[in-house]
């Protein structure tokens, strides 16, 4: 259901900012001049709304919650904003370059490092001169875009700061489950009393029904791990003004890359040789099976990083969306409908962010299950 509502949402942002194209000669030269024609667009967009030439978009202000940033914004706009700036990384021709993004003044000013020149549009840095100078272009939409060259960015961006968070709180939870255990104290009490079950629940409904009992030990810190960091960043999430990290494809990404490593490194003999070579199979059909096996090793965890995506990433959207529904019809009988409908999906991913998490830990046991199993032949 989530995933049809994220197609549905994509196919609205495919016709949402369909618009003639910007003549060549009307483009901005500079970045000054780029971010005084959005403000003078974006005034006019707020005009027609308010005079009912036009319904409210609510596209931009969704991808832009979505969306990765350079800063923590919390809530205000302008100078009245209540954010905490991050470090910008970057390195290019001339070297490595660290400021704060607090320098680029709510995206809107160039920034000198080192005799180097940055902008920041739309949380993309691109290099330029002293005077700013943009080389922009139209696609077929009429969405600006820039071709100025772009140094690689290492920042730690909104995303960035919110893992980090995440794992310190990792470590201060564990840190004092493994304190309380380590009094002797037999009935755990406390954060330890919390996280115990949650243990004994991963151990006994997770890893060993499908890894087994010989054999689930060794993986058990990976598997809890990996459980506790998507379920605290689930949470994290849901926080107001937090990051979207679990609904970032770069981040489910590399989750579903460190399962792919762990999965295949620890299969044994007997699943490669069915995975390459499956005994009792006639040869012609062996060599047409190897490469379909082959690429099944790759779509399983893509099938996971997808999933947790897609589901992390709808649910966002649904919620601001339902927000969304008071300024496009802009009356006050809307608010009595969305808001309620609003709470209950915030409700529910209280649910799902626990329920992915599962999912997800759930699904790497079960491949790490295949790998390690011993197979008896006849």
């Amino acid at each position: 259901m989530k995933f049809s509502a994220l197609l549905a949402f994509l196919l609205l942002f495919n016709f949402g900012f369909a618009s003639t194209a910007v003549p060549h000669e009307n483009l901005p030269k500079t970045f000054e001049e780029l971010i005084k024609s959005e403000q003078v667009k974006n005034q006019e967009e707020a005009a027609k709304v308010k005079s009912g030439e036009s319904t409210f978009n609510p596209v931009p202000g969704i991808m832009h919650h979505i969306a990765d940033a350079h800063d923590w914004h919390f809530f205000g706009e302008g100078e009245k904003s209540v954010s905490i700036p991050l470090p910008v990384i970057l390195w290019d021709d001339n070297g490595l370059n660290v400021f704060m993004s607090s320098k680029f003044h709510h995206n809107e000013a160039v920034v000198e490092s080192n005799g180097n020149y940055y902008i920041n549009y739309h949380e993309k840095i691109y290099k330029t001169d002293a005077q700013g100078s943009v080389t922009p272009h139209v696609d077929e939409k009429g969405t600006i875009h820039l071709e100025n060259a772009k140094p690689l960015d290492f920042s730690i961006t909104k995303n960035v700061a919110s893992m980090l968070l995440s794992f310190v709180i990792l470590i201060l939870v564990f840190s004092a489950v493994a304190s309380n255990y380590k009094k002797g104290n037999m009935v755990p009490k406390g954060i330890a009393g919390f996280i115990e079950p949650i243990i004994i629940f991963v151990r006994d409904e997770v890893a060993i029904p499908n890894i087994g009992e010989k054999k689930y030990a060794k993986f058990m810190p990976y598997l809890l791990t990996l459980f506790f960091f998507i379920w605290i960043n689930n949470l994290l999430g849901l926080l107001p003004g937090a990051a979207n990290v679990t609904g970032n494809i770069a981040v489910t990404f590399v989750l579903a890359f460190i399962a792919l490593i762990v999965i295949n490194f620890s299969g044994n003999k007997g699943y490669w040789g069915h995975m390459l070579w499956m005994p009792g199979v006639p040869v012609p059909v062996k060599i047409i099976l190897a490469p379909i096996e082959l690429i099944g090793i790759i779509t399983k965890p893509f099938a996971l990083m997808i999933r947790l995506f897609a589901n992390i990433t709808a649910g966002h959207i649904i919620i601001m969306s339902l927000i969304s529904l008071i300024f496009i019809f802009q009356t006050e009988a809307m608010a009595g409908g969305s808001i309620p409908l609003a709470l209950f999906i915030y409700c529910l991913e209280l649910l799902v962010a626990a329920l992915q998490a599962f999912v997800f830990t759930m699904l790497v046991s079960l491949f790490i299950g295949t790998a390690v199993a011993e197979h008896e032949h006849h």
